[in-house]
């Protein structure tokens, strides 16, 4: 295929060489995994690929509502709320109990503290979420360390244990498990060290593993933070290296890709770095880096928000799915945490009175995003208090 953009030309091309690359490892790795290893994941494989395709069929996406009580704190300072034990279980009963949610939400990030909570009448918010038809997920890693012997970089804990961890959350209903790791990009410092992303890699695909051991879908998140000068070519050549090779551990550890999704952010540079990026170049620089190390085996990729504002991470979806000059094997969703509740917590004030009128904006910005997964999002109307908000509010993950 050729395009009148030799630029544009060369990008599919090399795509296409990736994808094919990415094929025939899978294949072999495979073949050799089958030689030698006792694979428990087969018991488990097509309820795991299920689960995955669910996630991310056209027009839904994944609500993340596991932040910790830090987290959720400074979203509840913002608008004068306290943070303690109730409020919290108030404030998620307001998001789970949305009238017509699952009609764009597939699954929800819960965190351990949610997964002991229950409605006001008595219900698990589990069982609530999966009446509804909604997946719920688990958040799962417990913090970040310093990578032994190299001061600038850190590391994820969390994968001492996790595989009884796992058997817990799969019997009390979780179906998909969320583990991030954390490079940090310091063009002065020379970061991400190859050992601190081979070290972190490693880490990932064993979690994934043992997720799918125990019957739970993976939602790998290699986390890059991109340094606050970093061109958005810079951060592309990064993220290249770190995502080549968490998929080659993957595949070391036998993961069944098509039973896994992945959760990125998108190539951006960053914030202040003189010249920035329309939302189309963004999504080239996306596809372009997906297209050269990301296997077409896995179901589907859900972006995070990052920092960007409701709107913002609404258009940057919708640019994804627009761009047709590259295809691509994965379906495009989203697992927004600020970007779904900015409007919902501003509009609630912590106020019974005003549930209902948050439950409306959290629905409107589902909605909104589920037409975005399919390229099809053109803004949204209505009341002033329901519109999306310039700047987050209720900080992520």
């Amino acid at each position: 295929f050729f395009f009148n953009d030799t630029a544009t030309t060369e990008i599919y091309t090399r795509s296409l060489v990736g994808s094919v690359r990415c094929v025939q490892e899978t294949g072999y790795q495979r073949r050799v995994h089958g030689d030698y290893m006792i694979n428990p994941k087969e018991k488990f494989k097509e309820e795991l690929i299920h689960t995955a395709k669910q996630i991310v069929r056209p027009g839904f996406g994944i609500l993340a509502a596991g932040g910790s009580t830090g987290t959720i704190g400074k979203g509840f300072e913002k608008i004068k709320v306290e943070n303690n034990v109730e409020n919290r279980r108030a404030y998620r009963e307001l998001l789970f109990a949305t009238p017509n949610l699952e009609k764009h939400i597939s699954g929800v990030i819960l965190s351990q503290e949610i997964l002991d909570q229950k409605t006001a009448d008595g219900k698990l918010f589990v069982e609530a979420l999966k009446e509804k038809g909604i997946l719920p997920g688990i958040k799962i890693d417990l913090g970040r360390i310093s990578t032994a012997g190299i001061k600038e970089e850190i590391a994820t804990t969390g994968i001492d244990g996790f595989a009884e961890r796992c058997k817990k959350y799969y019997a009390l209903g979780c179906r998909f498990v969320k583990y991030k790791f954390r490079l940090e990009i310091d063009m002065d410092c020379g970061t991400p060290y190859s050992v601190a992303i081979r070290e972190e890699v490693e880490n990932i695909a064993r979690y994934a593993s043992i997720c799918q051991d125990n019957g739970l879908c993976p939602l790998v998140k290699p986390q890059d933070f991109t340094e606050r000068s970093c061109s958005i070519e810079k951060n592309a050549e990064t993220l290249e290296r770190s995502f080549a090779r968490v998929i080659g551990a993957l595949l070391d550890q036998g993961v069944i890709l098509e039973g896994m999704l992945l959760q990125l952010h998108m190539i951006t540079p960053g914030f202040e770095f003189k010249e920035q990026k329309t939302a189309q170049e963004i999504a080239l620089f996306t596809m372009r880096t997906l297209s050269k190390t990301i296997a077409p085996e896995i179901p589907g990729i859900v972006f995070a928000s990052g920092e960007q504002s409701e709107e913002t991470a609404t258009n940057s979806l919708n640019e994804m799915n627009k761009l047709v000059i590259l295809p691509h094997p994965w379906a495009f969703s989203f697992s927004y945490g600020g970007a779904l509740q900015d409007s919902t917590l501003q509009v609630w004030l912590g106020k019974p009175e005003n549930v209902k009128k948050a439950q409306e904006a959290l629905y409107i910005r589902a909605k909104s995003n589920s037409e975005a997964t399919m390229g099809k999002y053109a803004g949204v109307t209505g009341s002033p208090e329901l519109l999306p908000v310039s700047k987050q509010v209720y900080q992520t993950e």
